[in-house]
C-alpha cells in the first residue's frame, strides 16, 4: 500500500467521527484541518500546532504554510486516492478533505455533523492539492 493509499484509509477509518470545530481527536470531534491531522499521524507524520481560524475566511495564507510545515508536495492531475485537496464551497470559505476511491471525498462535513465519504461536489472548485511526500 502506497502512503497515500495509506492516508485515505486512515481518513475512512475516522468516517462518523463527529464534527467539532477546531476538534483535534476522534473522540471529541474534528474539523476539517483536525482530519487531516489525524490521518496523517496515524500514517507516521509529525504535525506541528495547528493554526486557529473561523469558519469564514478569505485568507489562505494560513493553509497554504500549513501544508509547507506539513511536508507536503504540491500533487497534479489526476489527483488519484489519497490526495488533500483544498476546497472553496463558497466565496468566503475554504475546506480541506482527502480523496478516497472512486473520486470520493472524505471531509469533516459541518452541516451532517461528522466525517463523512461521498461524492466530492462539483460545484467547489479545487484551489490547490497535495500529496504527502515519498521519501
Amino acid at each position: 500500500m502506497t502512503r497515500s493509499e495509506r492516508l485515505a484509509h486512515a481518513a475512512r477509518d475516522l468516517v462518523g467521527v463527529p464534527f467539532r470545530l477546531h476538534g483535534r481527536c476522534a473522540r471529541n470531534g474534528v474539523d476539517c484541518i483536525g482530519l487531516i491531522a489525524l490521518a496523517l499521524e496515524r500514517c507516521g507524520q509529525s504535525v506541528p500546532p495547528l493554526p486557529r481560524y473561523t469558519m469564514r475566511n478569505r485568507d489562505l495564507g494560513r493553509l497554504l504554510a500549513l501544508a509547507e510545515k506539513l511536508d507536503l508536495e504540491p500533487a497534479t492531475a489526476p489527483l488519484g486516492v489519497g490526495t488533500i485537496i483544498l476546497l472553496r464551497p463558497s466565496a468566503a470559505q475554504y475546506h480541506l478533505g482527502i480523496t478516497g476511491q472512486d473520486e470520493s471525498l472524505i471531509h469533516a462535513h459541518a452541516g451532517l455533523g461528522r466525517v463523512v465519504e461521498a461524492p466530492a461536489p462539483k460545484e467547489w472548485p479545487v484551489i490547490a492539492s497535495w500529496r504527502i511526500r515519498k521519501n
